[in-house]
């Protein structure tokens, strides 16, 4: 009996998982294809959803320890499972405040001249996937590899950082702009934190090692 439950508490957390990259996706979609719709589906739609499926997979994950007391690696499963659904749903949280940005920057005639948000949105989103990737087969040295891909992605937004404060103290108009790509950049980093998280979650789960202060991350 406990293994199957364990086999639907993960499909839940796939299924929700997959409704987050989806989020992701269609909020980097909108901004690019100035798509108010697909931005504001993502916030009035989608997030509410994630967060159904967050309060669903606590409670389940919660009644399966009390019921089964598990050991050993389905305890750590279990558990993770809780960490990761948290993840997930700060995740969802993230899309929504580049969508939000996004919604400023089409309504005011965006151009990413330097197409560095959308690289940097694509180097997040990558590894988000990846970390879900590698929780569904339980892929170690994928889940490595998420973590070593943070600072390229901490990096970008960094670039994007300088580039817009130099802009700014030059140019008064592109003030507003800037503050709301400067916004989306650091939602993008957060995302890849939370890609980070959940790829040493995968980690733990396999072989019960904490690697957290292998890796820098925020938890």
């Amino acid at each position: 009996m406990l293994p199957q439950k364990m086999y639907e508490l993960k499909t839940h957390l796939l299924s929700e998982a997959a409704l987050v990259e989806d989020m992701l996706e269609k909020s980097l979609q909108g901004i690019y294809a100035r798509d108010e719709v697909l931005l504001k589906k993502v916030m009035e739609e989608q997030e509410p959803k994630v967060n159904d499926d967050d309060r669903m997979i606590e409670k389940f994950c919660v009644e399966l320890i009390a019921q089964f007391d598990p050991v050993a690696r389905d305890l750590r499963l279990a558990l993770m499972i809780i960490k990761m659904n948290k993840d997930l749903e700060r995740t969802a949280d993230h899309a929504v405040n580049v969508c939000q940005s996004g919604l400023f920057l089409v309504s005011n005639s965006f151009e990413d001249t330097n197409n560095e948000v959308r690289v940097m949105a694509e180097g997040a989103i990558a590894m988000f996937k990846d970390s879900i990737k590698a929780f569904a087969l339980e892929d170690v040295v994928l889940a490595n590899d998420v973590c070593n891909r943070d600072n390229s992605v901490d990096d970008a937004g960094d670039r994007i950082l300088k580039r817009l404060t130099v802009l700014m103290q030059s140019k008064k108009s592109s003030i507003a702009q800037s503050l709301h790509i400067m916004r989306i950049a650091h939602n993008l980093e957060r995302i890849a934190d939370l890609s980070t998280n959940i790829a040493e979650e995968v980690i733990y789960i396999v072989q019960g090692e904490d690697i957290k202060h292998h890796h820098h991350s925020s938890s």
